[in-house]
């Protein structure tokens, strides 16, 4: 009897050694993903600034946990759409950091040929059908990709993301009923930053704080995730896929989470404090918090760590000189990729 539970206790502390291990795994590829979101973001700022980029340009950087959390839930063939501040979610997909530099800086070399910039550029063979300029219009497009999978029966999700300011916007509630009404498989991100352009949440939405209860009149379960940490993301996401997957139809997760730059380049984001900004990066930045697991586990080292970044600053640095090098497409390409063909 003794060795049995001698060899009960050993086996149970193989599992959770394992389950441990499998976890810090886990933080450290979202970290490393995370990470890439990030240097790449600065990394967009500064040829911003340099006039190396044009139009509009808005930045994800704080909002990491975010995409990385939800990717974890998704499968191949699933689908992502989104508005413009989609940079993270093509990094998040594994779409080349060089296609998308030379596609901000309007060069041949990027993913629409130079032509789309920030807002417009797509990749189906890694399932992103891209970041949509119009407030709210990636929404009804989302649930037509849902539609599709629904059609075909191969199980797929379409991931819909939308932000604070566009939940508001008529067309959304349309899908929202349509979805409902044909059990779409479709998984509705709200990524609630606190601020749509410079005007807080609190001040353009009635019960600001439940945003993921806006589908209860259409029978559409919704939860509030803390948009901060990766983990919650991403446990939050694989309950919502497990319940689309199974045939229940969509479901909301808002995800609370907080920009540090502004809404887009050109914005001061003088409506809010330097005080406010430096809380949420002191106290709940999504990338130092699993940093500071990583090394509490003492599984991985300050300098692993450091040569992590220096890797990926390489692979931004890199991207940015090919997008510099890449040269303007020709004028020809006015009139390529208008009509298709059918």
């Amino acid at each position: 009897m003794v060795e049995r539970n001698a060899l009960k206790r050993t086996t149970n502390e193989g599992a959770q050694n394992k389950k441990a291990n499998d976890r810090l795994d886990t933080l450290f590829r979202q970290y490393k993903k995370m990470l890439e979101i990030r240097r790449f973001e600065e990394k967009s700022g500064q040829l911003y600034g340099m006039g190396l980029i044009g139009g509009f340009c808005h930045l994800y950087i704080g909002q990491e946990a975010v995409v990385v959390g939800v990717q974890d839930a998704l499968v191949a063939g699933d689908q992502i759409i989104t508005s413009y501040r989609d940079h993270g979610h093509m990094i998040a997909c594994n779409m080349d950091a060089d296609g998308m530099m030379a596609e901000l800086t309007g060069r041949i070399g990027g993913y629409s040929k130079g032509k789309g910039g920030s807002m417009h550029m797509f990749s189906v063979k890694k399932g992103f059908y891209g970041g949509h300029g119009i407030v709210g219009a990636q929404i009804p497009i989302g649930a037509g990709l849902a539609f599709s999978n629904k059609y075909r029966g191969n199980k797929h999700l379409t991931a819909t993301y939308c932000g604070d300011g566009a939940i508001n916007q008529g067309q959304v509630y349309e899908t929202f009923n349509m979805a409902a009404l044909w059990s779409l498989p479709v998984m509705f991100v709200v990524e609630n930053n606190m601020y749509g352009m410079g005007t807080s949440v609190a001040r353009a939405s009635a019960n600001s704080e439940d945003l993921h209860r806006r589908g209860e009149a259409y029978g559409i379960p919704g939860m509030a995730v803390n948009g901060m940490d990766v983990e919650e993301v991403a446990t939050a996401a694989q309950e919502a896929a497990t319940h689309i997957r199974a045939g229940k139809g969509p479901i909301i997760l808002e995800m609370k989470t907080y920009r540090y730059r502004g809404h887009s380049m050109s914005d001061p984001a003088k409506y809010r404090t330097k005080q406010e900004v430096d809380e949420v990066r002191n106290h709940s930045d999504p990338i130092e918090h699993v940093r500071e697991i990583l090394l509490a586990s003492r599984s991985f080292s300050a300098e692993t760590l450091k040569a992590v970044d220096k890797d990926i600053k390489a692979v931004v640095s890199k991207a940015a000189s090919f997008a510099q090098e890449s040269p303007e497409p020709d004028s020809e390409e006015l009139y390529t990729d208008i009509f298709h063909d059918a």
